[in-house]
């Protein structure tokens, strides 16, 4: 009987997984799926999964009019000591269980391609959870562990993601070189200096080759919060004025709008207290418009599609210096051109601590840039225009290499099994 051995790469937008074969030593394949869950809006006591998946969660949160539960950037509520559950249909989620049901879906379609029950698996982690913060980590790392043992992992090892991005790119090398990764994901961006050698692949003692890791809580996720902010919380009522003091006129606050810019905290968006105030907002605002939009917004569900536009603009982005920002459902109308120059600006805050954290990394870490032989990006927002700007202007000498930006630190994390020789 065939050994075989899963690299999991949990992701914040996506999640990958890699099967490895232990005797031939190579990939057999590689599956990933979108970090989505939706639950059904009508529970079925008959069904015992009233849940979907992926790609299906989709389809489903469409076909079931929007009224389910739709959940999103699971990964970012791992380290939020804040959140401790969530009720859907009368059933207590803890952080690991809702971890559990991304992992155990991945590994029951990879179990269907190999025919047995894999228990073995490692599991990539960013280098940091949550920026430095120790206490953070530490739960966060408790939780996913809990929640590959929940998804039926016996032997788990952990590695860091960027780490496993790199064990991929040391495959296409034909000489020994001094490499800096950046993994830049949905939630985090993570940076691995350390040596690669094509003769070093599968070797069990990968330590010394290691000189140093750190990262920072910014990824993907931050540039779609930034837009929201700027371009569409203006169509939710962002600046609505109401009068609910005669002759006393306010403005809304904006916290209200700091909770639709944010996935892990719209997915929970949903307190009788904060609808009760937006009706009275929407009351004493005169029946304003755009703040119906709002009302409507969290009434419907209607998060997921709304950050579909603003990702669909943002890939745009990535080849065309114009995009438009376009939503059209239950009366919300969107329709606004983006220039490339007006993108740049908005996450211009969140590329500058990016580029300020790389240069501390490298600073504390001592490395010179010429140093480096090699730069190897990957994760989905390695190819925003002006992260390729960063790395390009930061190291004019150096080539920018990339391999799959999605299933690239899955498979490198099934090139670590020699964690499990310690």
């Amino acid at each position: 009987m065939k050994k075989f051995l899963y690299g999991i790469d949990f992701g914040t937008t996506n999640s990958a997984l890699a099967i490895y074969d232990e005797e031939t030593k190579e990939i057999h394949s590689t599956i990933i799926i979108p970090s989505l869950i939706y639950f059904y809006h009508q529970f079925s006591a008959a069904n015992a999964k009233n849940y979907v998946v992926g790609e299906e969660a989709i389809t489903a949160y469409l076909n079931d009019g929007m009224k389910g539960r739709f959940i999103k950037s699971i990964k970012q509520i791992l380290s939020r000591s804040s959140f401790t559950e969530t009720r859907i249909h009368n059933k207590r989620y803890s952080a690991s269980d809702l971890v559990a049901i991304i992992l155990k879906e991945l590994k029951e379609r990879a179990d269907q391609l190999t025919g047995q029950d894999c228990r073995k698996a490692v599991i990539g982690r960013p280098v940091f959870f949550d920026d430095h913060d120790v206490q953070k980590d530490t739960l966060a790392q408790k939780r996913l562990n809990k929640a590959a043992e929940i998804a039926g992992f016996e032997e788990v090892r952990f590695q860091f993601e960027p780490i496993g991005a790199a064990f991929a790119y040391e495959k296409s090398l034909v000489k020994k070189e001094n490499v800096l990764v950046a993994d830049l994901g949905g939630g985090t961006t993570d940076f691995t200096y350390l040596v690669l050698d094509p003769e070093k692949v599968g070797s069990k003692d990968r330590k010394k080759d290691m000189m140093a890791n750190g990262g920072i809580y910014i990824g993907g996720d931050s540039f779609d919060s930034a837009f929201m902010w700027e371009k569409g919380t203006p169509y939710f009522g962002k600046n609505t004025q109401y009068e609910a003091t005669p002759g006393k006129v306010l403005t809304v606050p904006k916290s209200l709008f700091a909770n639709i810019c944010s996935w892990e905290q719209m997915n929970f968006f949903n307190g009788l207290r904060i609808k009760k105030d937006m009706e009275d907002y929407y009351y004493f605002s005169g029946n304003d418009p755009q703040f119906k939009n709002l009302i409507t917004l969290i009434d419907n569900n209607l998060g997921y599609s709304v950050f579909q536009s603003i990702e669909k603009t943002k890939i745009t982005l990535t080849n065309a210096n114009t995009a438009m920002f376009s939503y059209q459902k239950m009366d919300i109308e969107i329709n606004e051109e983006i220039p490339l120059p007006d993108y740049e600006e908005i996450i211009a805050k969140d590329v500058d601590r990016i580029a300020n954290y790389l240069d501390e990394f490298m600073l504390q870490n001592g490395i010179e840039p010429q140093n480096i032989d090699s730069l190897f990006l990957t994760g989905g927002t390695s190819m925003v225009g002006s992260i390729q700007k960063l790395f390009k202007n930061r190291f004019p000498h150096v080539n920018l290499n990339s391999g799959d930006n999605f299933k690239s630190v899955a498979k490198g994390l099934a090139y670590s099994g020699y964690l499990f020789e310690d």
